[in-house]
């Protein structure tokens, strides 16, 4: 089925309060867009809480009826080294939630989770997810596969804390821009094969795929892209210096011959981007793999705009709904 307007292009088969909130050396205003527009100083923004102990205290970054939202970031041990997750649970009347998994573009070597705000909120937000964002390591300093094993630590922690967050662990999606999309996708494909998170569902924006970089778009003909040529490759060959490493299916998918058993996958591409064609033929690939597949290419859209677009954003929403949704007897038993 092929759908389009004026914004995108689409196949697809089978609280009121104004007050400021200031907890942890961190700044919480109610209406979510301020966070994104504000510029603060780092050190007023960087909490100065210790995590070396086991009962180390959450950082309640901000809990208002605007937002809805109760957001804290948690210390977990990582693949080398400790990371950190920001989570992200809407208030709810005792529904059992689904778990989104959410992971920061940056091209493997940079990247935050004030990046992930806007996408990660938004997802908890409309589709009523426990929403997870991921502060993986970063190349070149902790190169392939510590960005993945990183992304495993945290499917674990969610899958081991969901009850108490009032989640199901058997209802997981995830979701990135960028080398996010790369994460993943290749932690479904990880998760697969250890047998022992279920991923139900990926979503993928504007993903980095293709460590060969032969399958982008001229870069003459792609109106003002930026992600360029040279910085694709730089940020590779920080995540992945040993070329070999270059065709491993959990760093290249769209050199996997294994892609059959993933989960159903939506993937976004932007027209203004030279990755739009590696998204395309991945979405191709997992189509011939028997998984159910959409794609969507945003034709007003560049590769970065494409982490917080509107239209992707409730196009990730409407698929997690979807793919998320708990089975009948579930909600009858609540």
């Amino acid at each position: 089925m092929l759908r389009s307007n004026q914004n995108k292009v689409s196949a697809q088969t089978g609280m009121g309060s104004s007050s400021v909130i200031v907890r942890c050396h961190r700044i919480v205003l109610p209406d979510y867009r301020h966070l994104f527009r504000t510029a603060w100083d780092p050190e007023f923004v960087t909490s100065q809480l210790g995590w070396d102990g086991a009962d180390a205290p959450k950082i309640t970054m901000a809990s208002t009826l605007d937002l809805g939202l109760s957001i804290e970031d948690v210390r977990i041990a990582g693949h080398a080294q400790p990371i950190l997750l920001r989570s992200y649970r809407p208030a709810t009347d005792g529904t059992v939630l689904p778990i989104v998994l959410y992971f920061h573009g940056g091209g493997f070597v940079r990247g935050t989770l004030d990046d992930a705000s806007i996408a990660a909120t938004i997802i908890a937000r409309d589709t009523a997810a426990w929403v997870i964002s991921v502060d993986y390591s970063l190349a070149p300093a902790f190169p392939f596969p510590a960005a993945l094993e990183d992304a495993y630590r945290a499917a674990q922690w969610a899958v081991a804390n969901a009850r108490g967050q009032r989640a199901d662990p058997k209802r997981i999606g995830v979701a990135g821009h960028d080398a996010g999309g790369n994460l993943a996708t290749c932690l479904a494909a990880l998760a697969r094969d250890r047998g022992d998170i279920a991923i139900s569902a990926q979503a993928l924006l504007a993903p980095l795929l293709d460590p060969s970089m032969t399958r982008m778009a001229d870069e003459n003909k792609v109106r003002s892209p930026d992600m360029g040529m040279t910085e694709c490759s730089q940020c590779y060959r920080a995540y992945l210096p040993n070329a070999a490493q270059r065709l491993h299916p959990y760093a290249a998918p769209l050199e996997s011959r294994r892609l059959a058993g993933l989960p159903p996958a939506l993937i976004a591409s932007a027209q203004h981007d030279m990755l739009h064609i590696e998204a395309e033929k991945y979405a191709a690939e997992l189509i011939a793999a028997g998984v159910p597949t959409e794609v969507t290419r945003h034709v007003d859209a560049s590769h970065n705009a494409l982490a917080a677009s509107p239209a992707a954003l409730a196009d990730v929403t409407a698929f997690f709904r979807k793919r998320l949704r708990a089975p009948v007897a579930t909600l009858a038993a609540q």
